[in-house]
């Protein structure tokens, strides 16, 4: 019975059950069978984060600007629509397949280069994602805990409730990502009708009593009599906006869920699906921004001109909840815990956006680079380590919203900022001289941000060099403990090299390995041939054949190999193209073994030097340490002693 149930929840945790897209993770291209959502639909939950600003947005301008605040407003606005939302158009045309910026980086930076830069980015998104978690159910904890209706109060209260919506969070995503996508469609329209509801009548106040706009214009001009000097301010002042700009990487990397068309023919259409498909991101992308633009603005003015600046201070009624208070103070108890609720609601799901980029980034990168182990290709295992972490962080921070903003801040502008260099260079590829200079500009401005935040708050810049140590050590560790695992995924041979194994079926082949040269003389072969004989006394009339290793970029971690026979004089040579020397020559006996029908002997010599330095040259350029990482591989891929090919070392 416990057997049985262990079987059950292990087929349910790894989703290896017969339906294998009955549990359809963010990260993976949809299948025939998998139902896919309009883009509006999706729009809703990639945007839950980026809406959800709306419920601090407007009191961190305030206390940022004063009076300036919808002027500073207006300057992140134009900044999102003429830099954030052109970039990531882009980004989703050139990485359709939800791999978002980071993959465009790497296609540009070679071999390891390309992989330890995706490691730090991953770092900082994983600072922005889980930062997002923890910080967006701390905020929704301090609404429901500073509720004046019904205020909760206690040791701990705000750490526990906290607690409580990271794991609902993690039973929704538990349940299926298509879950998560409906609660989205259903919970933001809701809450931006609130929002238009709570504005309008925060309008209404201002046209009705004019002398409210009078007083504004007038603190504006005392206090600012120099407009140009009032712009300037106000540019200045922008960075610390910066958080309503998040939740556009999260949009490309969850635009694979979005429908390619309106008919069967166009969902199967090859090219005519991805271009349907970037048609769609693209729309979720510029409504998302434009309706942001518009309640941006609009909650600016509305908080600035009604609520006292003193509560926007620390301890005031309008610290982190602006409209929030707006709503109680003008349209009663009911309707501003109603707008509560719904704000509460949509903070803790504002976490959902983030774990949908989680579950893209780490099953896309990290197995593939050999630096996590296989069962994170899974999504719920990664649904329940990402909780344990929300716990942790959440922990150390005492659910401190502030605590954890600084962060917040980092993680968002240096993903933003390298989606914008990954752009610029895109265009240069591309071709777009004046494209590529208008996005280096975009790229200066973000650079501009990020370092001005680092400064205003260096604390954020060192949680994130956490993150990004962590994701290093982890990772190379990682890598180091599967180096010896059979990495390769396909193995196809040609035709010749069949035929010819197929004629030695029932014999032993002899393998030597042979370092390619660019001239390749028949008496090199004899050579070495002469030397193996002598070493080993081979037998004169045995089936031998050489085995080149051509190595292609070491930093790759899995390997599709071809093989490709040749004739050097009276000389049988396989050649093999691949990451790893020691691997490959695994994989080529191994698959002479079950040619043939009887395991192949493998002639190899110790390598010279510190073993040390020749493992790592091994790790690192795939080559070194041959001998013993051979018979490990082989070891680990065949544990019949009779079954496995036979090592010789000299």
């Amino acid at each position: 019975m416990t057997t049985a149930v262990l079987h059950r929840f292990r087929a349910w945790l790894f989703n290896d059950q017969e339906n294998s897209a009955a549990y359809h993770g963010p990260h993976q291209r949809p299948r025939d069978d998998t139902r896919t959502r309009p883009w509006w639909a999706v729009m809703c939950l990639s945007g839950v984060d980026y809406f959800s600003t709306l419920g601090y947005q407007p009191g961190i301008a305030a206390l940022a600007a004063g009076s300036l605040a919808p002027v500073a407003t207006l300057v992140l606005v134009l900044v999102t629509l003429c830099g954030a939302l052109p970039v990531y158009r882009w980004v989703a045309a050139v990485s359709p397949h939800g791999a978002g910026s980071i993959r465009m980086l790497e296609k540009l930076l070679p071999r390891w280069n390309g992989k330890i830069a995706v490691l730090v980015l991953l770092g900082f998104a994983c600072t922005d994602f889980m930062i997002t978690i923890t910080l967006s159910s701390a905020d929704a904890a301090t609404h429901l805990v500073d509720n004046p209706v019904m205020p909760l109060h206690g040791n701990g209260a705000k750490l526990w409730i906290t607690f409580g919506l990271i794991t609902l969070l993690a039973a929704v995503f538990l349940k299926g990502f298509r879950e998560a996508i409906a609660l989205a469609v259903f919970l933001v329209p809701i809450y931006l009708a609130l929002n238009v509801a709570v504005m309008a009548v925060g309008f209404e106040r201002i046209l009705t009593h004019p002398e409210v706009l009078n007083a504004w214009a007038s603190a504006v001009s005392t206090q600012h009599s120099n407009p140009w000097m009032a712009l300037l301010l106000a540019v200045i002042v922008f960075p610390k906006l910066a958080l309503g700009m998040s939740g556009y990487e999260t949009g490309v990397s969850v635009m694979t869920q979005i429908h390619p068309g309106s008919t069967a023919d166009a969902a199967k259409a090859g090219h005519g699906a991805v271009a349907g498909r970037i048609k769609g991101a693209r729309k979720m992308l510029t409504l998302a921004a434009v309706i942001m633009a518009v309640m941006l603005l609009a909650s600016s003015m509305v908080t600035t001109l009604l609520i006292p600046p003193q509560e926007f201070a620390p301890g005031g009624q309008a610290n982190g909840r602006a409209l929030a208070y707006v709503a109680h103070e003008y349209m009663g108890p009911v309707v501003g815990s109603a707008y509560d609720l719904s704000t509460i609601l949509i903070l803790w799901f504002a976490g959902a956006s983030a774990l949908a980029g989680m579950l893209n980034l780490v099953p896309r990168y990290l197995p593939r680079y050999g630096m996590a182990p296989e069962w994170t290709r899974a999504v719920r295992p990664l649904i329940l380590v990402f909780t344990l972490v929300a716990f942790v962080i959440t922990w150390l921070f005492d659910a401190n919203v502030d605590a954890q903003g600084g962060a917040y801040a980092t993680g968002v502008l240096v993903l933003m900022t390298s989606a914008a260099l990954a752009v610029t260079l895109s265009a240069r590829h591309h071709d777009r001289p004046r494209l590529a200079w208008a996005y280096g500009l975009v790229t200066a401005v973000f650079l501009y941000t990020t370092v001005a935040n680092v400064v205003e708050r260096p604390d954020g810049i060192k949680i994130a060099a956490v993150f990004v140590v962590c994701i290093l050590v982890i990772s190379f560790a990682s890598r180091v403990w599967r180096a010896s695992e059979l990495r390769i995924t396909r193995l196809r041979a040609d035709s010749a090299l069949r035929t010819s194994m197929t004629a030695a079926r029932g014999h032993a082949v002899q393998l030597i390995p042979r370092k390619p040269k660019p001239q390749n003389a028949a008496e090199d072969y004899q050579e070495k041939l002469s030397v193996e004989r002598r070493s080993h006394a081979l037998i004169e009339d045995s089936d031998v054949w050489f085995v080149e290793v051509e190595l292609r970029d070491p930093s790759d971690f899995s390997d599709k190999i071809s093989l490709v026979s040749r004739t050097v004089c009276s000389h049988h040579v396989i050649h093999v193209d691949g990451s790893s020397v020691p691997t490959c020559l695994a994989g080529v006996a191994l698959w002479v073994r079950d040619q043939t029908g009887v395991p192949p002997h493998v002639y190899l010599e110790w390598s010279a030097g510190s073993p040390v330095r020749n493992y790592l040259r091994f790790l690192l350029w795939g080559q070194g340490q041959t001998a013993s990482v051979v018979h490990e591989i082989l070891r680990r891929a065949e544990p019949d002693d009779a079954a496995r090919p036979v090592v010789h070392v000299m």
